[in-house]
């Protein structure tokens, strides 16, 4: 049987380890028919062997996207991994940093909040411009990012939570301005997973608590497959006409009352 994606190619960031949304992303994206690139930053090697994890062998680009020369020869890079000059088809954005003090919201100062802005969502923009000569080439596409619902006040959460809603904002202006092109924008807003970034949230297990008693379904904070599932139908044909939404696959969290 043919995949949704078969015929796609696909870049996604943030794969770090196994546990993470982004590798489900990827993963699921190859079983569906898609050639997926990678990029890493920082610690590459460790993404590299990740990477071998997946069931198709790919590539990992080094990518910081707060380093324009980074952004500028991206384009470039994928081609050469693709060997041609053809384009992709969708982008998978799930970047996002914030200092430990982000993790307070009345004492961060603005070298801390700054930086959270700048990776967690100006990057968006900065992706998606970088790489929308490609998406281009293949006649549009679809940016998929990752967020946390941005919507709210979290517990803990704080500056990043700020970083998240500026993100899903980011999203909708994109969506705005790259519909003409026939590129969507869309997010995933997922439940809390324990992955590796988990680990630098202060208080994660307060935050995630939440979902251990007003979750409708019941929510596997060490599977992150139904979000990487997630992700994966919005860089599918199956939603041409769907941008600048938000879908969440947080097990119907967010939409309990009080």
């Amino acid at each position: 049987m043919s995949g949704i994606l078969d015929g796609k190619r696909i870049l996604v960031t943030g794969v770090l380890t196994e546990g993470s949304i982004a590798f489900h992303a990827a993963k699921v994206a190859q079983e569906q028919g898609a050639e997926v690139v990678l990029t890493g930053f920082g610690r590459v090697t460790l993404v590299e062997r990740i990477a071998k994890r997946l069931p198709k062998p790919t590539t990992v680009i080094e990518m910081d996207v707060t380093d324009q020369e980074h952004l500028d020869s991206l384009a470039a890079k994928v081609n050469e991994y693709f060997g041609d000059d053809e384009g992709i088809d969708g982008i998978v954005h799930s970047i996002a940093f914030g200092p430990q003090g982000a993790f307070n919201f009345l004492e961060a100062d603005w070298e801390d909040v700054s930086t959270a802005l700048q990776v967690s969502a100006y990057s968006l923009k900065s992706l998606t411009m970088a790489l929308l000569p490609l998406m281009e080439k293949r006649g549009g596409g679809s940016v998929v990012g990752i967020t946390f619902d941005g919507s709210i006040a979290w517990p803990k959460y704080d500056w990043m939570g700020v970083a998240k809603a500026a993100l899903e904002s980011t999203g909708r202006y994109l969506a705005r301005d790259l519909g003409g092109r026939n590129v969507r924008v869309n997010m995933v807003s997922a439940g809390p997973i324990k992955s590796m970034a988990a680990k630098s949230i202060p208080g994660f297990e307060e935050l995630a608590d939440v979902w251990n008693t007003r979750s409708p379904l019941e929510w596997d904070m060490a599977n992150p497959e139904p979000a990487g599932r997630g992700v994966v139908g919005l860089l599918s044909d199956f939603f041409p006409k769907t941008t600048g939404e938000v879908v969440h696959v947080d097990g119907g969290v967010h939409m309990m009352g009080a």
